[in-house]
């Protein structure tokens, strides 16, 4: 799986620009705000039409343009397809493949890639918000009906928080409440059983190279943390969804009391442990990072076994954060498949990988 060649029109500081990638190991140069960031950000977009930095396609478009777009030819599975992506200010984003209109969903499994910058290094000491996105971003790529489904929880949990703040204020919106949580339920049961076969998967790959990553001496454990009333999250849905309805119901007072929504997915968590022991709380720095590596390096590998292909990798920038041995670590890693290196210096990157190397500056590619 590549991308052979993309071309920026009025999307973010590109007015008028178009790459062709090397199949192995690209890097990309250049001083801070040049817009390296903005060419990665570009190509994960063609994972599914949506952003790691926003949710507004409007910031995706040129400070002076009244559209943007993205156009991108790309090889998996033994197959050319050209992806076209299209934003106008004030209008729904437009999506073709192959010159047919599609929904956005459509990208789901067509192109992976696997990002990995500077904040998620920070992944094991952050709150459960930054684990949850890990798990959304990679199972939306995998399977398409969750990120609807994703899409149609996060409506649903909006609803329901507006209500809860609002209810005091005009009581008769209690009379939608309990079915705006009985949609919940029912997203979550289905959430539910996503989430905790990709954590099985998760901790079944990382375990093995963070085992290698630390010479032997970790044990990287992964679990899944979600609603306390639900036994077995990868039981039938009918099943989860009972038991979700359950926590709601024994909840609802509290809910109502504080003015919040306080039961459903939107809290879960993947627990990681180091020797036994909670990462969050007692890793070292060091440590932490490491497991951040393996993590981000086993979801790579599950996109692989799950597509037969390795994602396109996107290392933003990430290689300046680690000790040299964790760079050695990463680079040995990085084989078999597509990968894009952001940097602000290439000498030592391009001799170490032996990739080709782009220079970006002021929005112009070289």
């Amino acid at each position: 799986m590549r991308v052979e060649r993309i071309a920026l029109s009025g999307f973010r500081n590109y007015d008028e620009e178009t790459v062709s990638f090397e199949p192995d190991v690209n890097v990309i140069c250049g001083p801070n705000a040049q817009g390296k960031t903005n060419l990665l950000e570009a190509v994960y977009l063609l994972t599914g039409a949506h952003s790691f930095r926003t949710r507004f396609d409007k910031e995706l478009i040129g400070f002076d343009c009244d559209w943007g777009s993205i156009l991108a030819d790309v090889e998996a599975e033994g197959r050319s397809q050209t992806i076209r992506l299209l934003f106008k200010r004030g209008q729904r984003r437009q999506v073709t493949v192959n010159s047919v209109k599609k929904p956005s969903s459509a990208l789901a499994g067509l192109v992976t890639a696997v990002l990995f910058s500077p904040d998620d290094l920070y992944l094991i000491k952050e709150g459960a918000a930054a684990r949850r996105r890990l798990m959304d971003n990679a199972i939306s790529q995998l399977r398409p009906g969750y990120a609807a489904l994703l899409s149609d929880y996060n409506k649903l949990y909006e609803n329901k928080t507006r209500i809860l703040k609002d209810w005091r204020e005009k009581p008769s919106l209690l009379t939608t409440l309990d079915e705006f949580s009985d949609g919940l339920a029912k997203c979550s049961a289905r959430m539910i059983r996503y989430r905790a076969s990709f954590a099985e998967r998760l901790a079944a790959a990382a375990g093995p190279i963070h085992r290698d990553f630390s010479g032997g001496k970790e044990e990287l454990g992964v679990s899944y943390k979600t609603v306390s009333t639900v036994t077995d999250p990868r039981a039938p849905a009918e099943e989860i969804y009972a038991q979700v309805a359950e926590h709601q119901r024994l909840h609802r007072q509290a809910e109502l009391d504080a003015g919040q929504c306080l039961t459903g997915v939107h809290k879960d968590d993947l627990e990681i442990s180091i020797n036994a022991m909670a990462a969050r709380s007692f890793a070292s720095q060091g440590q932490a990072r490491t497991a951040a590596l393996s993590l981000k390096l086993a979801e790579r590998e599950i996109c692989k076994a799950e597509t037969g292909e390795y994602p396109v990798l996107l290392l933003d920038d990430v290689l300046s954060e680690l000790d040299s041995a964790r760079q050695e670590f990463v680079l040995n890693r990085i084989g078999g498949g597509q990968t894009l290196i952001t940097c602000c210096e290439d000498e030592d990157i391009s001799r170490r990988t032996g990739g080709k190397v782009f220079t970006v500056k002021e929005g112009r590619i070289r």
